[in-house]
């Protein structure tokens, strides 16, 4: 299913709308800076390699549980644009249900203009942990 911006989830079509505002590349990452700073502090135990996810150039957290069969994510990263990356999908993704999640393509970063300013290794985390999200939230849904 592709992902166009009608399909979004509200907060994740908010964000992007966002991001289409910024037109020079300096103000889409100024943007990603922001989203890290304001990413909620995560556990130190959860940093376990159960909730690390794969094929990230660097170290990256992501947990996922189910609130009122609503998805909950919470992450972390040591980069600060990779944090910004998490962010963006856990502010965007946060309070849908496991099956939006899952139907969910990540297309919609082309929109946002952040693939063009994306590193190929950046570009290959954010799809990497995108993955990983929909994957958390495909368990929460089978352990429910």
């Amino acid at each position: 299913m592709s992902s166009t911006l009608d399909s979004l989830p509200p907060a994740l079509n908010k964000i992007v709308h966002r991001f289409q505002r910024a037109t020079e590349p300096k103000r889409r990452y100024e943007q990603l800076i922001w989203y890290a700073q304001k990413l909620k502090e995560f556990p130190e135990n959860g940093k376990i390699p159960e909730n690390k996810v794969p094929g990230c150039v660097s170290q990256v957290y992501v947990t996922a549980s189910l609130e009122d069969d609503k998805v909950m994510f919470q992450g972390d990263s040591d980069s600060q644009l990779t944090k910004g990356l998490l962010a963006l999908l856990i502010e965007g993704l946060n309070g849908s249900t496991p099956t939006e999640i899952v139907q969910l393509t990540p297309d919609f970063i082309q929109e946002t203009g952040l693939n063009v300013s994306l590193t190929p290794s950046r570009a290959n985390g954010f799809y990497n942990i995108f993955k990983t999200m929909q994957k958390k939230a495909l368990e929460c849904k089978l352990e429910n």
